[in-house]
């Protein structure tokens, strides 16, 4: 499949980003309904991992943001990863920000996005999740949820608890995204005062919720490369003291140092791809130092080989999740990093 991409990738590459992501998913599409994939695509692996109550049937996952809505799971699935994680998606439709909004840095096997949590809004992401075979037959789907641009940073855990009520039924775990550069003033979610009131908020909801559909979903906070060892510190504590599940780190980077100089490196928004991955670990190592085996860690940044997620699993993460890696190495990359994790 490496050898059938390289030679897409020169043509997708000539589009607009944007427009050569929806083209690319929606041609997966069709290659799953009309039998192709299995085809072409390596059969996955099987290595089970279980962690919060969840047998993921391997360890490599779709990270949030490539398929925001819901509209590709199956074809997604069909590529061989042993988890899915859609969105990030919000209480109500919104269309993000202005484009041009995603830039390639081929340079630096990177990309830059200022998408803004573009999606239908979560009940339509709901309903479509509902309808994929993938979610039918009981994959594991994670759901990643944010707050609409509109609303009020102080009222940010409205929103959040909100989508969690409406996604809770049919996740298989629940992430919280506090850390994107793209919604304003949303990472201040990740400061002491803020961050402690919307994990009391959830902690409260999630427990009435648990008690209607008998069941409790884990609950994970997803956050940023661009934090200290004090704010990753405090960040561990909260994580702990309100029972939240796993850590998922990290998002993209505001930080601009690894491609400085480049075309597109002063475009606002999130960098992620091969120069986040430094940054990324270096948060996975200060996680795993402050809580040890007390939560699990979902490494997710800079994943561009087998070797970068063996990596990734060597300094404390449970699981990995790819997404910037695939525009540069293609579905491949989610077979070369399972046969790297697989355990003997």
């Amino acid at each position: 499949m490496i050898d059938r991409y390289s030679l897409l990738r020169p043509w997708l590459f000539c589009l607009d980003p944007e427009k050569a992501h929806n083209l690319t998913l929606t041609n997966l599409d069709r290659a799953q309904r009309w039998g192709l994939l299995e085809k072409f695509v390596t059969k996955p692996i099987a290595d089970p991992h279980t962690l919060c109550g969840i047998t993921f049937p391997n360890p490599v996952g779709l990270a949030a943001g490539l398929d925001k809505d819901g509209k590709h799971i199956d074809a997604l699935a069909a590529l061989g990863f042993g988890f899915l994680e859609i969105g990030t998606v919000t209480p109500r439709p919104q269309s993000g920000n202005p484009k041009p909004r995603m830039f390639r840095l081929s340079q630096a096997q990177a990309l830059i996005n200022r998408m803004g949590f573009n999606n239908d809004g979560v009940d339509a992401c709901v309903a479509r999740v509902r309808r994929s075979h993938f979610w039918q037959n009981g994959g594991v789907l994670g759901l990643n949820i944010g707050k609409n641009a509109s609303t009020p940073i102080e009222e940010a855990a409205h929103d959040y608890v909100f989508a969690m009520q409406a996604v809770y039924e049919i996740a298989s775990y629940i992430t919280v995204n506090i850390s994107s550069p793209n919604t304003q003033h949303l990472r201040a979610l990740q400061g002491e005062a803020m961050l402690r009131t919307l994990l009391g908020s959830l902690d409260d909801a999630r427990k009435q919720l648990s008690d209607r559909f008998g069941a409790r979903k884990p609950l994970f906070l997803k956050i940023a490369p661009d934090l200290d060892e004090d704010d990753i510190h405090l960040i561990a504590d909260l994580l702990v003291e309100f029972g939240i599940d796993g850590v998922i780190a990290t998002n993209t980077t505001v930080a601009r140092d690894a491609v400085q100089g480049m075309e597109h490196s002063q475009e606002a928004g999130g960098l992620s791809g091969a120069p986040v991955r430094n940054a990324s670990n270096i948060v996975i190592k200060a996680l795993k130092a402050r809580i040890g085996n007390t939560l699990p860690i979902i490494g997710v940044g800079g994943i561009m080989s087998g070797a970068d997620a063996r990596e990734k699993i060597m300094i404390g993460a449970s699981l990995v999740q790819l997404y910037s890696g695939l525009i540069y190495r293609g579905p491949d990359l989610v077979n070369e990093c399972a046969r790297a994790l697989r355990q003997p």
